[in-house]
């Protein structure tokens, strides 16, 4: 640990994994001079880094600034792009220039390090603390506190960013958009000069949100290329940029979004920004195995087996009764499920989706014997008990709405705001709302001793004020929402929790602090699910991202596939099952239970190895899998999306393999159902099964079969005696 006055320790540098942060805290706010490679440890690296925080230029009549701007960017130091604090006094103190007071850093290389600046800026009568953590696996984070210390007047803080610097090389950005049912689409375009600008306005992630920002060099990809990667992790209004200036400095940062007068801080009242996580590799595998590591590292993360899912929704929607569900649960127990989740349906006059939200009790007129029925069933078959909440959402037609109407968010001139899905949002900034949810939600978990929570969202904040005010509550109602978890949590810690937002609208890792998994997207068509699932695995492991199999025909789209692609593409996340099996006939159940026991048999593979993708040249084409950390296992898939314009594929370099062991090629045949068809045969590898370098996989790899469209082969790899080498 090292504590010391501003000015005796010019540089830090936090150092793990194959990631390094050079930081200057010697002036002001903390200035990040190399956010990039590893560095060795001889010290002539920190002086000459020490001697790029003096340089300064400017042009064309722009004040001289320094050429790595603080992680807070100020005016006051000649930056002229998009200010890192922007507030005012009743009009005044509009602009800072804080001096820095002392620094702290704290922990060892490779261990994890934590960085905390303090500044002042006594005209102004402003105090900031900035944090900056490195963690073991490699993740940065970084977030900012200000507290007003004036002794009388409010200080307005319209926006905080932070942001840190990125080279030259970095001349690509790819980052996502969507909507519901086709979430974290991928959008890819030059570094061009100006902001490019992702600000979520939805008072959630939002199924358009950004996700993961990354700059690289011209054509990057999963196995090549140097990706410099931002994530802003808050739940509410948030923005996440890319930043090109007049003075060819580019920067990737991100805060909140701030609505008007949403914060105002009295006297030592202080403001604190969600973190920006912010990761640097070789190749998007790189930036996706350091997040992975991190979050696998974290305490709470999920420790058990991921148990396959039963879910209702898709089902019988709306249309409960106690022996049809428990009909479901029987089936699902017979092909191996162990988690049983009623959706949305159960409580007080819920028939459809125009009324009962806020009203969390049993309905009698459905249940007369409450849950227990259906409960004991349950645990019967050997299968935990999950059930479906959406806290903080209430229907017009509902008892609460009727019995307190000022508890919805609305703007505060006596309308509502526009419904969505028949709702509004229920202001949880209100102890007493707070309280009635909270209260209401953990005497049925007490009762039923429920195992899990799928948590759901399903509307924007549109509008959100506090109906008595008319102030604007995004911020106390995010806040608001993680209490609620984090109570509901600390009453009941073996309760486990899914984060759904009509769909995959809510997924940011602030939210992941508090929840087990997420549920990717409303659409469980395997063809949509292939691309969702292989962008939201750039932040998420597979055991947190909730993968089902659905009916043949898909609810969401109209396509229909074979249970073979369906199940294989569920297969690469947290299993589970989302189709009326009555409808199965017995030989697609028996072939389901396939499935259903391959996933088990893997699923320690598929939670704990490094996930990896290949750079297949053919879009038609997509490869991608997981290897064991000790590299002695891997299980990969190959899967055709669309018709080629090629005749026959490429072959498909298989990554991350130990050259120098040789591995046993397993194709997956499961005893019932073809899983792949091909226009010309199975290739001879598929039913040879030979064993083959670790190297040559990586260097010259299997030749790939023509799929027919909308399949996906299946294949491990164990590793064999190392290969023989030549007399």
């Amino acid at each position: 640990m090292s504590l010391s006055t501003a000015g005796s320790v010019r540089v830090h540098t936090l150092t793990a994994a194959a990631t390094c942060l050079v930081v200057d805290v010697s002036s002001g706010v903390p200035r990040v001079l190399h956010w990039g490679a590893r560095l060795d440890d001889d010290p002539a690296h920190e002086r000459f880094l020490a001697t790029l925080s003096e340089a300064q230029f400017g042009a064309d009549g722009l004040p001289g600034q320094h050429r790595h701007p603080a992680v807070l960017p100020e005016q006051s130091a000649g930056w002229t792009g998009t200010p890192g604090l922007e507030g005012h006094r009743n009009g005044t103190a509009f602009s800072t220039r804080f001096l820095a007071t002392e620094h702290e850093l704290s922990g060892r290389p490779d261990q994890g390090q934590v960085l905390v600046s303090r500044a002042v800026d006594e005209a102004v009568q402003l105090a900031l603390t900035t944090t900056i953590e490195l963690s073991a696996e490699g993740v940065a984070r970084l977030r900012a506190a200000l507290t007003n210390t004036a002794e009388s007047g409010t200080f307005t803080v319209d926006a905080m960013r932070l942001a840190l610097p990125v080279p030259a090389e970095a001349q690509e950005i790819l980052d996502f958009t969507g909507r519901h049912l086709r979430e974290r689409s991928p959008q890819r375009h030059p570094f061009h000069a100006g902001t490019h600008l992702r600000e979520g306005r939805r008072g959630r992630t939002g199924s358009d949100a950004s996700f993961l920002l990354v700059a690289g060099t011209t054509d990057f990809g999963f196995r090549r290329g140097e990706v410099w990667a931002v994530h802003t992790a808050w739940s509410g209004n948030h923005v996440t940029f890319a930043e090109l200036g007049l003075n060819g400095l580019r920067l990737l940062g991100g805060g909140e979004v701030l609505l008007p007068g949403e914060m105002t801080l009295e006297p030592g009242d202080t403001y604190t920004t969600p973190w920006l996580y912010a990761v640097h590799g070789n190749g998007l595998d790189a930036v996706s195995a350091a997040f992975h590591r991190h979050l696998r590292a974290r305490p709470a993360h999920p420790a058990s087996p991921r148990p396959v899912v039963l879910n209702t929704w898709e089902a019988v929607y709306f249309d409960h009764d106690v022996d049809t569900l428990i009909e479901l649960a029987t089936l699902g127990s017979k092909v191996g499920a162990e988690r049983f989740v009623l959706d949305d349906g159960w409580f007080l006059g819920r028939r459809d989706d125009r009324k009962g939200l806020g009203d969390w009790q049993v309905d009698p007129a459905i249940w007369p014997k409450g849950l227990h029925p259906l409960v004991e069933a349950v645990r019967g078959l050997g299968m935990q008990f999950g059930l479906w909440f959406e806290p903080e959402m209430v229907n017009d037609d509902s008892e609460l709405a009727r019995a307190h109407p000022e508890w919805i968010l609305a703007p505060g001139d006596g309308r509502l705001p526009l419904t969505g899905r028949h709702q509004h949002v229920l202001n949880l900034a209100i102890p007493e709302a707070f309280d009635h949810v909270l209260e209401s939600i953990s005497a049925l978990i007490a009762e039923y001793r429920i195992d899990y929570i799928k948590w759901d969202h399903n509307r924007d904040l549109v509008e959100a004020g506090d109906r008595r005010t008319g102030e604007a509550k995004v911020h106390a109602q995010t806040s608001a929402a993680y209490a609620l978890m984090d109570e509901l949590r600390r009453r009941h810690p073996e309760l486990e929790i899914e984060s759904c937002s009509s769909g995959g609208g809510r997924v940011d890792l602030e939210v992941l602090q508090r929840t087990d998994r997420v549920w990717a997207s409303d659409c469980i068509d395997p063809l949509e699910r292939q691309r969702i699932q292989r962008w939201t695995g750039l932040v998420l492991p597979a055991e947190m991202v909730g993968s089902h199999v659905g009916a043949p025909t898909a609810h969401t789209t109209d396509r229909t596939h074979s249970l073979a692609f369906r199940a294989a593409t569920a297969l690469f996340g947290h299993f589970g099952i989302e189709w009326d099996l009555r409808t199965a006939s017995p030989e697609e159940l028996a072939e389901l239970g396939e499935w259903v026991a391959l996933y088990k048999q893997e699923r320690e593979l598929l939670h704990s190895g490094t996930a990896v993708h290949c750079d297949y040249p053919d879009d038609a084409y997509w490869a991608h899998g997981v290897v064991s950390q000790d590299r002695t296992r891997a299980l990969f898939t190959f899967v055709a999306l669309d018709t080629s314009a090629a005749a026959q594929p490429g072959r498909i370099r298989l990554p991350a393999l130990d050259p120098d062991l040789s591995y046993r090629v397993e194709p997956v045949s499961l005893s019932t159902g073809a899983l792949v068809r091909t226009r010309s045969g199975k290739p001879s590898w598929w039913l040879d099964g030979p064993v083959i370098s670790g190297r040559a996989l990586q260097a010259v790899g299997l030749q790939g079969p023509m799929l027919y469209p909308e399949q996906a082969l299946v294949f491990r790899l164990v590793a064999d005696q190392p290969p023989q080498k030549r007399s």
